[in-house]
């Protein structure tokens, strides 16, 4: 038997075997019930699944509640033109109700229509972001009280977003390392942020408040906080324990939407969002400024910045370094031949380099590199909440 030959213009992929793209059956029997159940078994987030609902309960009035399986093409691009020429909404907005009905039609009603993919997309626009002045975010500070104003400069020192910093939790702030945890941020990625030394004790006193309420709460034994996933199954006791309550917790209780059970949340996003407004008005700022603003600041003006510096290679070759948070600046690679020295080949060309990425040698004078660069801005953004405070 002859070995079968392979085409060598054959696309990479061809051979694998196909994977099906199917779906399971919806359980739900009204359409935005099935959105939700669609939703929730791909793991988006509740923000998406809001404004999917949104923007099919939008579609079908539109239509004078005709089901979607009855309409197409003409209108889906009816409805579109209308939010773009009537509404006048943004190209986010507009792009972001073009991916709520491409999902309905391929995810939920799973039709498959050719036309889907030949929807015109809008086109987003890059804007220049709003960033306040030093004094008019020490203004903004001095027009907010409580725990708005520890929020709002742990906003503007860790670089967190909103919603971010309202989901931290007991557990997630490490006072031992000067850092916070960030748990399924944006995209669901963790990450670790450095906590300001002027801002350890404030959260301190933080967290002594809302253990006053956490054990209120377990004298009268309520139902605790919100588990992410099924970890309140796992773990039964753990939605009652001090390690995952929340750090700015809800002066009251609430009715919880998916479960209906009365317990804790944490602080409301716009309960901050009002309270922020208030602050900007009274300090006469003429910015359209919101709570994200502080984290544009905190962006552009608190990373510390390494200079670019010239050096010469043993061919006589002028170089620029590699920019910041890189170990190859801190070993002195340059631009120009930092591929031999990756590959470990630095020492045999007489630059006097460290060796390559692998070596412990490198490891360690890049772990100190690193470490130096984060407490130095770690210094910077203390000492310039010392100033504003």
């Amino acid at each position: 038997m002859s070995p079968t030959l392979l085409d060598p213009t054959m696309p990479r992929g061809a051979l694998r075997p196909a994977v099906p793209n199917t779906l399971p059956a919806l359980q739900a029997p009204r359409l935005l019930d099935q959105v939700r159940e669609r939703v929730r078994y791909l793991h988006y987030s509740r923000r998406t699944e809001q404004a999917y609902v949104y923007w099919c309960k939008a579609f079908i009035r539109f239509h004078q509640l005709r089901h979607p399986r009855d309409m197409g093409a003409a209108e889906v691009e009816t409805f579109l033109t209308w939010l773009a020429d009537e509404r006048q909404l943004a190209s986010s907005t507009h792009k972001q109700a073009l991916s709520a009905l491409v999902f309905l039609y391929t995810k939920v009603l799973q039709v498959g229509l050719a036309w889907v993919d030949q929807l015109e997309r809008p086109r987003v626009r890059r804007r220049l972001p709003v960033v306040l002045s030093r004094d008019e975010v020490t203004s903004i500070f001095l027009g907010m009280q409580g725990e708005h104003a520890l929020l709002a400069r742990l906003l503007y020192g860790t670089g967190l977003r909103i919603s971010e910093a309202l989901q931290l939790r007991v557990k997630d702030v490490d006072f031992s390392h000067q850092a916070l945890i960030v748990r399924e941020g944006k995209g669901g990625k963790d990450r670790v942020l450095m906590l300001p030394q002027s801002l350890a004790q404030p959260l301190r006193d933080q967290l002594g408040q809302a253990r006053l309420l956490w054990a209120e709460d377990a004298a009268q034994q309520r139902g605790g906080v919100e588990l992410p996933y099924a970890l309140e199954r796992k773990y039964p006791r753990a939605s009652t324990s001090w390690a995952w309550f929340w750090v700015f917790p809800q002066a009251t209780h609430s009715t919880d939407p998916r479960s209906g059970v009365v317990r804790r949340h944490h602080l409301y996003d716009q309960t901050f969002q009002r309270a922020f407004k208030r602050a900007v008005q009274a300090a006469g700022i003429a910015k359209p400024a919101t709570p994200h603003t502080l984290r544009h600041y905190s962006e552009s003006r608190n990373m510390p910045r390494q200079p670019c510096r010239r050096s010469r290679t043993a061919d006589g070759k002028t170089g620029r370094t590699l920019g910041i948070f890189s170990p190859a600046t801190f070993c002195g690679v340059t631009g120009d031949d930092r591929d031999s020295d990756i590959r470990g080949s630095a020492a045999s060309s007489g630059r006097g380099c460290v060796p390559g990425v692998g070596s412990p040698a490198f490891r360690a004078d890049a772990i100190s590199w690193l470490r130096a660069c984060l407490v130095e801005r770690r210094n910077t953004i203390g000492a310039r909440l010392r100033e504003l405070a």
